[in-house]
């Protein structure tokens, strides 16, 4: 068939995994970042987006769904423009696709139900609005050190088994007793299982009447994972700009986003940059992260897990994600080999928004003041390890005590963790989260044991655990 005698469908001219070329008649192809339907004989269409124009009747596309069962000569229809993800009331409670298509196995969405198309510009400048509403998460090292506000974005870094997932879950669970806007939940290349598990809480806490769930899971083609943040956030900002309420938008993880984007510029053979990632990888990441933003009438927040490679925090993809965020969350493995979990990093995190204009002084204050003391312990340990505390002088020996104290009370519970570990979660006011750590700063708890301040709540808590622990026999 020639270019002339296709009209206004296209067809598959080769299929090569995830990339597919498709032919069209001259001036007849769609634009980059459009979508094209490819039909399948059996089972459903494959949405495509356009990559590159070969020539003048080739464009190349990254197929967001499976290709298996794809041939070629298939009918490719342009949807004239990007793909459109169903938005609104609809859609809330329900678990979708990089598509929008239902995923939980209930009914299918009404047939009017509003859809927006994934690629947009983000707000403008003027149309920000800088004011800072905090959001109080209950999690004590989390408010003291790196607070987190309306319209900010919040990523917690670590590798490997230090704790992301149960961050964010808990975080979901924090803030859907007192948080009032919507929730929209992002898995980005994450298992099946840790999907599963949330829709089963989220359903079990009667929250997921409020929670978008939006999904692109490991085993899916790099397309769908490269994309499925960006149906998530064209769903939070339907929230925020059209029904002016304020959305909460949760992402797991975002390096696969990183790593799907990197899959997808091998795929269409473009020459690798730093450590083997893509060049657009600085654009790819600030077109996400610029549309996180409050725009005066409502806001969207991000709170982000972002996995760190080897535990390398100087790879390109963890520096480049740590530019955009205002809150700096670092979790540290020696912290959750020592079990001082949540394992947050007190001396690496960090927060712009730890400003006495936005918290007061004192919250700055203690929060400097706890960095110092552990900072300072750390500066010690090797001097410990070879010649034992008894070797310190007065003044560092009570430092150390002290900020062994904070890293215990810097310790909680966490509800999401409740059926291991058989202790019921807490969730500490961030008044009562300075109050203790200014207690054991200014040396109120110099005498108790350590162990009475491991794992609890408020230091009312540890001094009636220490109360116990002196009339036991």
């Amino acid at each position: 068939m020639g270019a002339g005698d296709i009209g206004p469908s296209g067809q598959v001219t080769a299929i090569r995994g995830a990339v597919l070329d498709l032919r069209f008649a001259v001036g007849a192809l769609p634009g980059i970042g459009e979508a094209v339907l490819v039909r399948r004989e059996a089972g459903t269409d494959v949405t495509v987006e356009v990559q590159a124009h070969l020539d003048a009747a080739t464009v190349r596309g990254i197929a967001l769904q499976d290709t298996t069962g794809l041939r070629r000569g298939a009918r490719a229809d342009p949807a004239g423009g990007p793909l459109e993800v169903p938005v609104g009331e609809a859609v809330l409670g329900r678990l979708l696709d990089v598509a929008g298509r239902i995923g939980d196995g209930g009914e299918p969405l009404p047939a009017g139900v509003p859809r927006r198309p994934i690629h947009r510009p983000p707000p403008p400048l003027r149309a920000r609005d800088g004011a800072a509403e905090l959001f109080h998460t209950g999690i004590k090292a989390f408010d003291l050190l790196t607070p987190l506000a309306q319209g900010s974005k919040a990523a917690m870094f670590g590798g490997a088994g230090v704790g992301k997932t149960v961050l964010v879950m808990e975080l979901i669970h924090a803030m859907v007793a007192s948080y009032e806007g919507i929730s929209v939940f992002s898995g980005v290349g994450e298992r099946s299982r840790e999907g599963h598990e949330l829709l089963m809480e989220m359903t079990g806490a009667g929250v997921l009447g409020r929670t978008v769930l939006v999904y692109g899971q490991m085993n899916e083609p790099p397309g769908a994972r490269w994309r499925v943040p960006l149906t998530a956030l064209t769903i939070a900002e339907h929230f925020r700009d059209e029904a002016r309420r304020n959305v909460l938008l949760l992402m797991d993880n975002v390096f696969r986003f990183v790593q799907a984007g990197a899959e997808v510029s091998g795929l269409l053979g473009r020459l690798p940059s730093r450590v083997g990632y893509q060049p657009t990888l600085g654009t790819e990441v600030a077109e996400l992260q610029e549309r996180i933003a409050s725009t005066g009438a409502a806001s969207v927040t991000a709170v982000e897990a972002v996995y760190v490679p080897a535990d390398d925090f100087t790879d390109p993809a963890v520096t480049t994600i740590a530019s955009h965020v205002d809150s700096t969350v670092v979790l540290s493995r020696a912290m959750a080999a020592d079990g001082m979990y949540p394992a947050i990093d007190p001396v690496a995190s960090s927060s712009i928004l730890l400003d006495p204009l936005l918290l007061g002084e004192e919250h700055v204050r203690v929060a400097n003041e706890v960095r110092q003391a552990i900072e300072h312990y750390r500066g010690l340990q090797d001097v410990i390890s070879l010649l034992g505390m008894e070797e310190l002088g007065s003044h560092d020996r009570r430092i150390v005590e002290r900020a062994r104290r904070l890293q215990r009370f810097l310790t909680q519970p966490f509800a999401v963790t409740e059926a291991f570990t058989g202790i019921e979660g807490r969730s500490v006011p961030v008044a009562e989260t300075i109050a203790g750590c200014s207690a054991i700063l200014a040396g109120e708890c110099d005498d108790w044991d350590e162990s009475a301040l491991y794992m609890v709540g408020t230091l009312g808590e540890a001094r009636a655990r220490q109360a116990a622990a002196r009339r036991a026999p």
